[in-house]
């Protein structure tokens, strides 16, 4: 714990006043005392203020991430103790099922940096700044203590902090297991649905859990029904409408290890004659089946994200329009379209509106069914902006008639 002080520039600091996490480079005035980069330092407002305690990295542009607003309050084990089971009775009381779920989502959490998710027996660590990677094995062994105590084994853990943006905080990215090796292909269960995640070398941390409840809101619709599901990553859309007993899934991603993923994840669940996945760019795939005169009762957009960055939102707009305005033609008319985006730069407002001029585009009518975000195991704090990422509609594409 450093007692150097951190103090702001008059006018600076206005998001972190409105309860977001972060102190920008440019935000500071002056830093007093002696201290490392990752310790613990005081913040002051311009006029002496006390605004709280947070870590300092000054190789990175979020020089300072906040951890308490308190500035007598000691950053230590109890004080990590109390953040983390928080963070865990937060999941045991929002989620309805947590057998695998995201234990630690970090700002969020009010533990900056750190992401845990928790695959059945495992748990998979993603340390993005330098501050919380102090913490990141004292942070794993309180949450297996709080499991073991309401009964959860947990057999193995792997730190997937191979991200890019390690690098910018002057780190190196790092992949492999605290504690004891143990088998990385695991096998998870969600809304019914058995998947193997690899997480070792899936994409993040191996599965993507925050679209838990929007796999289930479109899995009613697919009853009975022919769906198309694009960007299926390792088919878990895809296998939610074939468990609900859709009569006919296609699954696409340009991925051939997602697709193996999913061929293989498919035939654990007995689905293999109804849900099929073909390796293909969904951007060439889609005006193909236009022209071959393809229709779908249902149509999944899942894309990854096409914006990490504010300088590159006309081009996601573009890619984003394109590919509803694509997937609202391969739906029979009163069929479904559920659409989404998960970069937090493409906000909900330009997101909506960028449907909308893809149904104009295609004298299309949309009815809105529901608009959904992340699930609660990924909350969204107010104040920390990119904390809400995930924006979700489901809508019945109607046509001119």
């Amino acid at each position: 714990m450093s007692n150097a002080v951190v103090t702001l520039r008059k006018g600076a600091g206005r998001t972190l006043k409105q309860g977001g996490p972060w102190i920008y480079d440019n935000e500071i005035e002056s830093i007093m005392g002696s201290f490392e980069d990752g310790d613990i330092v005081l913040v002051h407002d311009f006029d002496g203020y006390p605004l709280g305690r947070g870590f300092i990295n000054r190789n990175s542009k979020l020089t300072v991430r906040m951890m308490t607003r308190n500035c007598d309050t000691e950053v230590d084990e109890a004080f990590i103790h109390m953040r983390v089971q928080n963070a865990w009775e937060y999941r045991k009381k929002v989620m309805d099922d947590i057998s695998s779920c995201r234990v630690i989502f970090g700002e969020a959490d009010f533990l900056p940096g750190i992401v845990v998710d928790k695959f059945a027996d495992v748990l998979v660590v993603e340390s993005l700044a330098l501050g919380i990677d102090r913490f990141k094995v004292m942070i794993v062994d309180i949450l297996k203590e709080l499991m073991e105590k309401d009964g959860i084994h947990i057999r193995g853990v792997y730190e997937r902090s191979d991200a890019k943006v390690r690098e910018q905080e002057g780190m190196e990215r790092r992949k492999g297991f605290i504690g004891e090796p143990f088998d990385t292909k695991v096998e998870i269960v969600e809304n019914g649905v058995r998947y193997y995640v690899d997480v070792k070398d899936g994409q993040k941390t191996g599965f993507f859990l925050d679209q838990k409840y929007n796999r289930r809101a479109v899995a009613k619709l697919c009853k009975g029904a022919r769906v198309l599901d694009c960007f299926t990553h390792t088919g878990s859309f895809a296998l939610n409408a074939g468990i609900a007993g859709a009569k006919h899934v296609t699954g696409v991603d340009a991925s051939e290890l997602g697709v193996a993923q999913a061929r293989e994840n498919a035939a654990l669940n007995g689905l293999e004659d109804r849900v099929e996945f073909i390796c293909e760019d969904v951007f060439d795939l889609l005006p193909r089946l236009e022209k071959q005169g393809e229709k779908y009762d249902v149509v999944i957009l899942d894309p990854p994200a096409f914006t990490k960055s504010r300088s590159s939102i006309k081009k996601a707009v573009k890619g984003y329009r394109e590919i509803n305005l694509r997937g609202m033609k391969l739906v029979k008319d009163g069929g479904y379209l559920a659409t989404c985006s998960c970069s937090h730069f493409m906000d909900q407002e330009l997101f909506t509106k960028t449907i909308g001029q893809a149904a104009q585009n295609v004298h299309k009518r949309l009815r809105q069914v529901e608009f959904r975000t992340q699930a609660p195991d990924h909350p969204i704090l107010w104040g920390a902006g990119d904390s809400y990422y995930l924006k979700f509609y489901v809508f019945q594409v109607c046509g001119e008639k």
